[in-house]
């Protein structure tokens, strides 16, 4: 099959494809080396069997009929595990894909566990397998091989029967709305601005101390600017456990950075040694009242209520089987925890149609008018009498 390499021709599919109800969209690209994604490929097709391939890369290839298409509300873009995909079209356009659906969402919804695989869902929805032999090709070499190509397009010709099937599904069920959070989240701006005063929250950890935090702040956002602007991958500019160390060991002379097991030899010496120094000189400069630690970082890890989160871990098992649900879209263990802990807790699970499914019965069990019990290798949930109620009886 030829790649679509003018923009003429790109212009001519996307109308195309605009007059169908929906649209199935993924991408191929390469990061390797570099900050942001590098794309090398686009593949699209429709529900009257319309496919198509689209070189980026081709000189003479102007995408705005893509991003056009990708804004046109008329048409659904369905995409499958869609966050990187939907961070290179933002980054193309500053738009994202609306409406939009996403069907490794929507197959934790219909129950077919946490994060299904594509391959996965194509085998059991399309009844069809793929060829795994080009996974790992280099979609910048041209020209791509016809194993290559088939392999691409047939990332987004299953997938139209799978949204097919998914779709029905949620009608069916009337667990449409159950996505609507998580779609959201998807096809929020925030999600994809890589804001450098936030690149410190993936790195935080257990820290509990103010001033590691501020520390790590700094440091983290100095790496971040320099990465995006010399579009390198962070770890090419300094590792994460480099970043960790220095905010724990906070070294404020040349010295101290050099004695940190984490930073190679003569690094310290370096421009970017004193790049770090003076991030840590940063740090050190914030009022650590103004610096919130996350809960995570409070070292929560269920407080006293060990066995309480564990029993709720099994009660969401439970649940999510009974429904045919994936856990994973219920509640997290963060989520379990500070139930635990606290019933007015703000977390998701006790919002919503998450409370209705599963929040309710948490509190439930945390005040004793729920049980738990195995039988014949399952587990049974029972609603018991409020402890109020029974024992009034015995009076």
């Amino acid at each position: 099959m030829d790649l679509i390499a003018t923009t003429p021709a790109l212009a001519d599919a996307c109308a195309r494809l605009a007059a169908q109800a929906f649209v199935t969209v993924d991408t191929e690209f390469m990061r390797e080396t570099t900050y942001y994604p590098k794309l090398c490929l686009i593949q699209m097709a429709g529900p009257d069997g319309m496919a198509v391939l689209v070189d980026p890369l081709s000189p003479e290839i102007d995408l705005k009929p893509f991003l056009d298409l990708m804004a046109d509300e008329g048409v659904v873009k369905v995409f499958h595990s869609a966050r990187q995909d939907l961070e290179i079209i933002w980054l193309l356009g500053e738009l994202l894909p609306h409406p939009f659906f996403d069907t490794q969402v929507a197959a934790m919804v219909c129950g077919y566990g946490d994060s299904v695989s594509y391959e996965q869902l194509v085998n059991d929805v399309a009844k069809a397998k793929i060829d795994k032999s080009s996974r790992f090709t280099d979609w910048s070499r041209r020209p791509l091989s016809d194993a290559q190509l088939a392999y691409a397009l047939s990332d987004v010709t299953h997938l139209v029967k799978v949204y097919e099937v998914l779709a029905g599904h949620l009608l069916r069920t009337d667990r449409g709305a159950w996505l609507d959070e998580e779609m959201g989240v998807l096809t929020s701006p925030e999600t994809y601005r890589a804001d450098p005063a936030q690149a410190w929250r993936r790195l935080a950890g257990r820290m509990r101390k103010p001033r590691e935090i501020a520390v790590l702040t700094e440091v983290a956002a100095w790496r971040e600017r320099e990465a995006q602007s010399r579009n390198v991958p962070r770890g090419r500019i300094l590792k994460d456990e480099a970043v960790i160390d220095v905010a724990t060991a906070a070294p404020r002379s040349v010295e101290a950075l050099g004695r940190l097991r984490t930073i190679p030899a003569g690094f310290e010496r370096s421009r970017t040694g004193a790049d770090i120094l003076a991030a840590v000189e940063r740090g050190f400069a914030r009022d650590t009242a103004d610096i919130a630690v996350p809960e995570r970082s409070r070292g929560r890890g269920g407080g006293g209520n060990g066995a309480l989160v564990e029993l709720l871990k099994v009660l969401l098992k439970a649940v999510c089987e009974a429904e045919g649900v994936a856990p994973k879209i219920i509640a997290t263990v963060d989520d379990l925890e500070a139930v635990a802990e606290d019933d007015d807790a703000d977390v998701p699970v006790l919002h919503g149609w998450r409370r209705s499914l599963f929040g309710e019965k948490a509190l439930a069990l945390k005040s004793g008018r729920l049980a738990l019990s195995a039988e014949r290798g399952r587990i049974v949930v029972r609603d018991l009498p409020e402890p109020g109620l029974a024992a009034g009886g015995q009076g």
